[in-house]
Order: C-alpha cells, then sequence, then structure tokens
C-alpha cells in the first residue's frame, strides 16, 4: 500500500498540473483551487481517501459544486468539504466527469468534411451524444462562418466560436449525416434535469457563455435525441459499428475519452478499429496515444488534444473545442 506521503505527493503533482495547463488562462478560480489544493492537508486527505479514478480536480470540483454552489475561495472550499464530506463523496462516487462539450465538433469538422459524404458517426464515450450532432450547430471560425441548419426562433441552434489556424482546411458546408449513435458506460439523459444539469456543472466557472451554448446543443438535441448504447466500449463496438448503413462512409471518433480506460482495454480498442472498415478520428491527450505522438516532428504542447485520422497527427485543438491548428 502507498505511504500517505507519497499519495499527496501524487495529489499535489495531479492538482498543479492541472492548474499549470488545463485551467490556466481558462478558469482563473479553477487555477487558484487546484493550487490551494496541493497545500492544503485536510482536501488532500479528502481526495485520497476517494478511488484513484475518482480524484480528477474537475469532478471533485463539479460535485462542491453541484450540491452547495461554487466555492468563492480556497477557505470556503475547505469550509465546504469540511462540513459536508459524505454528500461530496457520494456523488463524487456516483458521477464521473462526462464531460459532453459539444464545442469540440468545431475541431472535428475539418477532418470530417474531407471524407466522403454521407457519414454515419459512431462516438464510443458519448455521454449524451451531443457530439454527435455536428450537422445541426452552426460555426464561427473568424474567416469563415457556417450557419446553424435553422434558426429564428426561440430554440435557435449553438454557434460554436473556433480560432482557427490559416493552414486549416476549414469546410465551406456542414458535414451530410446519414446515421449517428453512440456508446457509453453511463449514457446521460437529456431529458433527466439531474443528468442536464451535472452537464452544466461541468462548464468550468467564468465559462458563461461556453455554459449558454451547451444549454442551447441540450435544447436541440431534445428534439431529436441520438442514440446512445448503454455498455463497453470495446465490447459494444462492434455489434453498433454493424447496424451503420453501408452507403454511408462509418467514422468512429472520440474525444478525450480514452485516457479513462485501462491500458490494455486502449490497445484492445485500437486494434480493433484498425481492423474495421472505418475511418477513425481520435482527438485525444497526445500522451493517451504515444504510437501516434512519435510521428509529430516536435514535442506537443501540454494543454492541447492531439487531432488523428486513422492513426496519423492532423492538428493540435483545444480541448473546449476553443481552437483548431492544422500540421502541415
Amino acid at each position: 500500500m502507498e505511504e500517505p506521503d507519497g499519495v499527496f505527493a501524487r495529489l499535489r503533482a495531479r492538482y498543479l498540473n492541472f492548474a499549470r495547463h488545463e485551467a490556466r488562462g481558462v478558469s482563473p478560480l479553477y487555477e487558484r483551487l487546484a493550487r490551494g489544493v496541493a497545500e492544503s492537508e485536510p482536501l488532500l486527505r479528502f481526495i485520497a481517501a476517494l478511488p484513484a479514478a475518482k480524484q480528477q480536480p474537475n469532478l471533485v470540483f463539479a460535485a462542491v459544486r453541484r450540491l452547495y454552489g461554487t466555492p468563492r475561495d480556497l477557505p470556503h472550499l475547505v469550509e465546504l468539504v469540511g462540513r459536508h464530506p459524505e454528500p461530496i463523496r457520494a456523488l463524487v462516487l456516483r458521477r464521473s466527469t462526462q464531460t459532453n462539450e459539444p464545442g469540440r465538433c468545431a475541431t472535428l469538422l475539418p477532418a470530417l468534411a474531407r471524407l466522403p459524404q454521407p457519414l454515419a458517426l459512431l462516438e464510443v464515450g458519448a455521454s449524451a451524444g451531443l457530439c454527435l450532432l455536428p450537422d445541426r450547430y452552426g460555426y464561427d471560425y473568424g474567416r469563415v462562418r457556417l450557419a446553424p441548419p435553422r434558426a429564428g426562433g426561440p430554440d435557435d441552434p449553438p454557434v460554436f466560436p473556433c480560432r482557427a489556424s490559416e493552414a486549416t482546411p476549414l469546410p465551406d458546408r456542414l458535414p451530410a449525416v446519414a446515421w449517428r449513435a453512440g456508446i457509453d458506460l453511463n449514457p446521460l439523459d437529456l431529458a433527466d434535469e439531474d443528468d442536464t444539469a451535472w452537464l452544466e456543472t461541468l462548464v468550468w466557472p467564468e465559462q458563461e457563455d461556453r455554459a449558454e451554448r451547451l444549454r442551447a446543443a441540450i435544447r436541440i438535441a431534445r428534439a431529436s435525441p441520438p442514440p446512445v448504447v448503454r455498455g463497453d466500449l470495446v465490447e459494444k463496438l462492434r455489434s453498433v459499428a454493424a447496424t451503420a448503413p453501408r452507403e454511408a462512409t462509418l467514422v468512429v471518433f472520440h474525444t478525450a475519452v480514452l485516457l479513462y480506460l485501462p491500458s490494455e482495454a486502449r490497445e484492445r480498442f485500437v486494434r480493433m478499429v484498425a481492423e474495421m472498415d472505418a475511418v477513425w478520428v481520435s482527438n485525444e491527450s497526445p500522451a493517451v496515444l504515444p504510437s501516434i505522438a512519435a510521428k509529430l516532428p516536435a514535442e506537443p504542447p501540454a494543454d492541447r488534444l492531439l487531432l488523428s485520422v486513422d492513426g496519423e497527427p492532423v492538428a493540435f485543438t483545444g480541448p473546449h473545442g476553443q481552437s483548431v491548428d492544422w500540421l502541415t
């Protein structure tokens, strides 16, 4: 069993890494809280008692926010955890991050638009399935703007802003999607108020524009929810893929998902996708798939995801869909 000092050291490193490479420049409050956790023995002790898979900063912070509101500062966070450890622990154990950020569609779109249309989209780790709807949203890349398919009513689709490098091959139209499906261990129900409230809580503080776009995406998805099959993404992959229409280009994709798989399951998934008659689009942290990152000419940035198509790196992307920088 790992000694307490070793557990605390590991957690300090994890929370400081989150502060430096994920929250910095994105959420000042989360950056301050994460740095504070690294120096707070009561908080480290509380988090250390959680299962390793449940010690993520975003999960712990979101559970506190969902139950008791957003902490003002570190002393407020310490107070809330000290007064309500059991309800917070119970929610952390019941939930997972499942950050279903539809803005990531903006970073996937340049890759999807280059494929033979129409598409059959199969997302693994789909959460509520919001990223299965790239044809129902609008996009603003600055020099190119794609209007959503319908507008002018109370339930207007969101328009996702995304900074795109000059080298990025921006599409001039929305993709044609003939079929879509997702797989998730615990699909979130868009008709369930508690599930959608959890999705909103996973949006970081100070990001009200992002939260409003999420709410708009949820409203659009509720009109015709994408089917998400409950189950293990490795075990269900072939059976769900077999239901896709043969006349469409099957695209198996995922974004910030494989990190949560054990290494053996991750490797099995990669082998399975390679054996399928499908295009594989991956949008993950570079460290998650080192065989793809090894093809990069230089060290990848620590705060970006790596977009790849069939195992070939094509772009660095913002983790919440805020940017795409194409590799030339």
